[in-house]
């Protein structure tokens, strides 16, 4: 068996996909500790950082809505929405295959849509906060000081979060254990933008 490669994902899609990779680390770092701080002057600084950052989560997610529409053709949304592949993996309850063509593998292709859909989740209860609670942002208008929802947006954001950093944990664990099962670089796609898999060596 040899590997072949091929330029699979292009810059654009690399750079937002470490731009959104970024600010959500932050975000949900940041998080935690302004929680952990309390009513504090440094925990309300963190609190205006958080919001700050939020909006360039809105910045990364309308960039890849945009990449998905537009960008080439591992970029778009309709190579993740493969239905077909997905009930065809469950039916035959192989959840990790090294992929016979180039993109994500199969499994993989859900959980990224459904990490968008958490994604936007976040950053619509998010805006949201911050309207309610520094009277801040394009939700304002509507949603200014309105303490009396708060309660309708901090317990979705609050969960969006711990699914985000689920996500995370999981996303890069699987990452090392298809390495590891079918030992094919696999991580450094998103940097070096070239994907990997095995062909068979033709006999001479």
């Amino acid at each position: 068996m040899i590997l072949e490669r091929e330029k699979v994902y292009d810059f654009v899609l690399r750079s937002i996909h470490a731009w959104n990779a970024l600010v959500i680390v932050l975000l949900l770092l940041g998080g935690h500790v302004a929680e952990w701080l309390g009513y504090t002057p440094d925990a309300a600084s963190l609190w205006h950082f958080h919001v700050l950052l939020g909006y360039g989560l809105v910045l990364g997610l309308v960039a890849r809505i945009t990449w998905g529409l537009v960008g080439p053709v591992h970029a778009r949304f309709t190579a993740m929405w493969r239905p077909r592949a997905w009930w065809r993996m469950l039916r035959t309850r192989e959840l990790s295959s090294a992929a016979p063509d180039w993109g994500p593998p199969v499994a993989a292709t859900a959980l990224y849509l459904l990490f968008y859909l958490a994604m936007l989740t976040m950053v619509v209860t998010g805006l949201a906060l911050a309207a309610i609670d520094q009277g801040s942002g394009p939700l304002y208008l509507w949603l200014g000081h309105e303490v009396t929802l708060k309660h309708l947006f901090r317990e979705p954001h609050a969960w969006m979060a711990h699914s985000l950093l689920a996500f995370v944990v999981v996303h890069i664990a699987l990452l090392i254990l298809h390495e590891i099962r079918h030992g094919v670089p696999l991580a450094q796609a998103m940097v070096s933008g070239f994907q990997y898999r095995k062909v068979e060596r033709e006999e001479e």
